[in-house]
């Protein structure tokens, strides 16, 4: 005590700020007291002691109140149980039904739409969608798990905007397989006021993937704008979305009018990313007066490429030869950047090419184009259904598939009891010709072509529009 005075003696100034503090306190402290009886719904008949128990026995419940809501938001913290993103008890149902990945969550549909998951909503009760794990080669040890956004797990990033979240069977490289894999969230989009996501996470067979093949790329840059893939760098700790779009179904459900409206979309974006103005497309007119057709020789190298390029080339330039106004044009596609690609299937009127990725291209082609298609011998027999994939993307574009044509020379399969083995046995098999075949398959798509092309111009029909919807 008397070490204390000293040293109060020794500096008045901090002990008289002590006790001006003190004193301001329990002033202001009273204060709030004597208001709070005044505004008390007891009435001024309500004595001091009455109102001011009165007030303390709120303060006191609120702040139970309080600890209760810690309590039970600690309690879901703690219950938020994550699940494997791929569940093995489907792998022979892998995509069927809600497929292996988030195989606990039942997808929302629409008439004529793609199936898609939305959090929050109404059906994940106002949960967000968090997912924890980056593992690239085994997808049952990457995880997820629905939380309230008051509860997210401890250690949680908590990821702002809008992320489109995928999972596909195939793979982000093939053109196809990604196109399709992309194109329900071009659709989501168009129907949600154009909005443009903040970041993409990719799965495979829930596998983390963090890139996609530089063409899907250029074609998702060009629709959304620069967009980031999600690589989550802190390694095994939990992500949790504002708000997220899961697919996992490809283009299975959606109905065709919308499909057409993806594909043009798509068109209509890559277009303009790559500056082209195809103005008076369907009009063109050589110096006769009559509809100019270009007719384009796809190629590729390799697996399913013509085992004579140089003699289906001539065979084709002949009959172009034949009709007035047919141009030719021979493109090799592994030469081409993806702005080339573009560039030659928007002044393409029929493109010839072998089975392969490099027919995704006809995207870039005008609603009405030709697509003529060449498989390797074993494919009509061993390749199932996955064969018909460019046919089916020509309907959905709004082409015409013009049918195909099965090479039936080459080697007899060694398995022919086993369907796979014959199938990889012909799979990268290259394709040969029949001249008189190819002539007249050609002849007839080339006069079909120059019948429409004229009852457009006697129409005055434009078929290129350069508005995008988005």
């Amino acid at each position: 005590m008397e070490g204390g005075l000293k040293a109060c003696n020794r500096n008045k100034s901090p002990c008289h700020s002590i006790k001006f503090i003190t004193c301001l306190f329990l002033l202001l402290f009273s204060v709030l007291i004597l208001f709070h009886i005044q505004a008390s719904p007891y009435g001024s008949s309500s004595s001091p002691s009455s109102a001011s128990w009165a007030f303390f026995h709120q303060w006191n419940h609120q702040a139970n109140l309080s600890t209760t809501t810690e309590t039970l938001v600690t309690k879901l913290r703690d219950s938020i149980t994550f699940l494997p993103l791929k569940d093995l008890r489907y792998a022979d149902t892998a995509m069927t039904g809600n497929t292996w990945f988030m195989s606990s969550l039942n997808d929302t549909q629409e008439a004529n739409e793609a199936e898609y998951l939305y959090f929050p909503s109404k059906e994940s009760k106002g949960r967000l969608l968090c997912i924890k794990g980056r593992d690239f080669h085994d997808g049952t040890k990457n995880s997820y798990a629905l939380a309230w956004p008051e509860s997210l797990p401890d250690s949680a990033t908590l990821m702002e905007g809008v992320t489109f979240v995928c999972d596909t069977y195939y793979n982000y490289q093939n053109l196809w397989h990604g196109l399709c894999a992309m194109a329900p969230f071009v659709r989501w989009s168009m129907k949600n006021e154009c909005l443009k996501p903040t970041r993409w996470v990719l799965f495979h067979w829930g596998e983390l993937n963090v890139k996609m093949g530089s063409w899907l790329q250029h074609l998702m840059l060009a629709n959304f704008g620069e967009t980031k893939i999600e690589v989550f760098e802190r390694g095994n700790e939990p992500y949790c979305f504002a708000k997220a779009v899961a697919m996992r179904h490809d283009l299975e459900s959606m109905g065709q009018e919308n499909k057409l409206k993806v594909f043009d979309l798509l068109r209509c974006k890559a277009k303009k990313f790559c500056g082209l103005n195809p103005a008076g497309r369907g009009k063109e007119i050589n110096k006769r007066g009559v509809p100019t057709i270009r007719l384009t020789l796809l190629m590729r190298r390799g697996s399913r490429s013509f085992k004579n390029v140089t003699v289906v080339a001539n065979i084709f330039a002949k009959e172009c030869a034949k009709v007035d106004g047919c141009i030719l044009n021979f493109v090799q596609s592994e030469d081409l950047s993806f702005c080339d690609q573009v560039k030659e299937m928007t002044y393409t009127d029929i493109v010839v090419s072998p089975h392969g990725a490099q027919l995704t291209n006809m995207l870039f082609m005008d609603r009405g184009s030709s697509i003529m298609e060449f498989f390797p011998k074993g494919w009509l027999e061993h390749a199932g259904l996955g064969q018909y994939a460019h046919h089916w993307m020509a309907n959905q574009a709004g082409m015409r598939h013009e049918g195909a044509w099965w090479d039936p020379i080459g080697k007899e399969c060694p398995f022919p009891k086993d369907e796979l083995q014959c199938f990889l046995f012909y799979k990268d098999g290259k394709v040969g010709h029949n001249e008189t075949f190819f002539a007249e398959w050609s002849r007839k798509v080339l006069g079909q072509v120059r019948k429409s092309k004229l009852e457009q111009a006697s129409k005055n029909v434009v078929t290129t529009s350069n508005t995008c919807v988005c």
